[in-house]
């Protein structure tokens, strides 16, 4: 048993912090890049800001208040908890639950990493949230919900109920789709950031389950051989 506690910590290692290394690099050059060589992208972004500002009204200030909500780091972590203890109760297997908490732990590393980092100032527009800390480079509540809802929909493949399947992985594909459209319109991320913030929150999901696919194959292996032997 102990072996195997060993082997998921290397796996951990090789096959989930070490490819996020590089992710965060990637997020964090692109960063630096808006602020350089594509400078002339940051600035022309600032019209689907303005557009979508000229467009507010009261009925989508409230919708959008809602769909923000779900990004924040009190709603994922909350959710999170909630379904990885579901999922383990159900299931007894940790390293299936574990892999919501993998991804989002993860892209949150990243997403506080590169803010801190790149430091980019939030679009020039009414802000309809109250501004966290952190810069505007990349979006945390859309990292945070794609991260978090990706991995959802890649469990949900395990559902036998073909319809329930395909509504959960719908449903937790919709989520942070409105979680982007909420922040952009609320002024509180250019579009790149959001670009950013899918691809940190994707990747990370991504890494977070292979891990988990590739313990599991590994230990049916064993078990195989054991009963061979």
């Amino acid at each position: 048993m102990d072996r195997f506690h060993r082997q998921d910590g290397s796996d951990l290692l090789t096959r989930a912090v070490a490819p996020c290394v590089g992710l965060g690099g990637v997020i964090v050059g692109f960063g630096f890049a808006l602020k350089g060589p594509l400078d002339g992208l940051s600035h022309s972004e600032e019209a689907v800001n303005k557009d979508l500002a000229n467009q507010r009204d009261g009925t989508w200030n409230t919708i959008t208040l809602i769909w923000s909500h779900i990004g924040n780091t009190e709603s994922v972590i909350g959710v999170c908890i909630i379904v990885a203890a579901i999922l383990l109760w159900r299931t007894r297997d940790w390293r299936f639950a574990a892999v919501p908490v993998l991804a989002i732990a993860m892209q949150g590393l990243i997403f506080l990493i590169a803010s801190q980092v790149v430091g980019r100032q939030r679009p020039e527009v009414e802000k309809l949230d109250p501004s966290p800390p952190t810069g505007s480079y990349p979006s945390g509540h859309t990292g945070a919900s794609t991260g978090l809802y990706l991995s959802f929909a890649l469990l949900a493949l395990a559902i036998h109920r073909a319809w329930l399947r395909t509504l959960t992985i719908i449903v937790c594909l919709c989520m942070p789709l409105l979680v982007a459209y909420a922040r952009l319109y609320r002024g509180m991320h250019h579009p790149t950031d959001i670009a950013a913030a899918f691809l940190n929150g994707i990747v990370c999901a991504l890494i977070a389950y292979a891990w988990y696919r590739h313990r599991t194959r590994s230990l049916a292996l064993r078990s195989n051989l054991k009963e061979f032997v």
